[in-house]
């Protein structure tokens, strides 16, 4: 039996991708995560726009 796919409203803005999701607790946070290579740039946070600003903002070393 395969796992739904636990996030939604998924947009990219440059290698960073952002995401939501509801918790074991039933509220939704928001999640940035960069897919470059090596990077490991990953962030939660409780509002859209502060993810979103998060993403915009992230510059890989």
């Amino acid at each position: 039996m395969s796992r739904p796919n636990r996030f939604f409203n998924v947009i990219r803005i440059g290698p960073v991708k952002v995401g939501s999701f509801n918790n074991v607790r039933g509220q939704t946070k928001h999640t940035a995560a960069c897919t470059a290579p090596d990077c490991g740039f990953s962030t939660e946070h409780s509002d859209r726009s502060a993810a979103e600003l998060a993403a915009g903002t992230h510059r890989c070393a």
